[in-house]
């Protein structure tokens, strides 16, 4: 996609999974990245997959940290001297079962990572450099937020949650700024585990396209949605997810 040629990016969770998928594709498009993970060193292993200094750098901590989020900004202004793309990928989800018996600390965590980090991450892009510029934002939620998710129900509604500030940060934003969402279904990623382990055949028989999500599945979304192909979408939610909510599986 030429239009990401020298165009940089920040993903946020990029050490593994689809973060780094979705780092990978960018770099492979002509872009450099900068990514982010809570751990140093799984964070420099990525740096040097992608391709090493030139084109990528990793700048740990939390993406719930205002004091991580500064450093990355002024990083990658110093390194890179733009942003022009903002992935907010990081997500956690630290409890599993019914949503009556989550915590209120571990809720409240939950939305400070998956919803309040997210625009908060998105502020800081628009202030140094995008509400100037221009550039695109792209937020990872999951079909978990448009629809029932049982276990992980505290997850789905931060997740839906995601999918609304999308729509009003699009409208907020643009025309300078577009921001779009995509929505994976299972991604085989240490994440998700807990939802396929053991049983990856009986998990991707309930998908028509008879298999679970790879990493590179979501990154061709993103990526799509931060090019100039999509230079005419904002506050959509693109789902991703071998066709699986035309049924009724996770």
């Amino acid at each position: 996609m030429e239009s990401l040629k020298d165009r940089v990016a920040i993903v946020t969770g990029a050490s593994r999974g689809i973060g780094f998928g979705v780092a990978q594709t960018l770099v492979d498009s002509g872009a450099k990245v900068v990514i982010t993970a809570r751990k140093p060193d799984p964070l420099a292993e990525a740096v040097e997959r992608l391709g090493g200094d030139s084109v990528a750098l990793g700048v740990p901590g939390k993406a719930d940290d205002a004091d991580h989020r500064d450093e990355v900004v002024r990083r990658t202004l110093e390194t890179f001297g733009r942003i022009d793309f903002l992935v907010n990928n990081t997500g956690i989800n630290p409890v599993y079962g019914s949503i009556l018996d989550v915590e209120t600390e571990a809720a409240a965590k939950i939305f400070n990572v998956n919803v309040l980090a997210p625009l908060a991450w998105t502020r800081k892009v628009r202030d140094a450099w995008m509400g100037e510029h221009g550039g695109a934002i792209v937020n990872v939620s999951s079909i978990a937020g448009l629809r029932t998710s049982p276990n992980i129900g505290m997850y789905g509604v931060s997740k839906a949650a995601l999918l609304r500030l999308t729509t009003e940060l699009a409208q907020e934003l643009a025309p300078a700024i577009r921001v779009n969402a995509v929505a994976p279904a299972v991604v085989k990623t240490a994440f998700a585990t807990a939802l396929y382990a053991d049983r990856e055949e009986e998990v991707a028989a309930g998908y028509p396209m008879k298999r679970l999500g790879v990493p590179s599945d979501v990154a061709g979304a993103v990526t799509f949605l931060l090019s100039d192909q999509s230079a005419w979408m904002t506050g959509q939610t693109l789902v991703v997810d071998g066709g699986v909510t035309l049924g009724g599986g996770l």
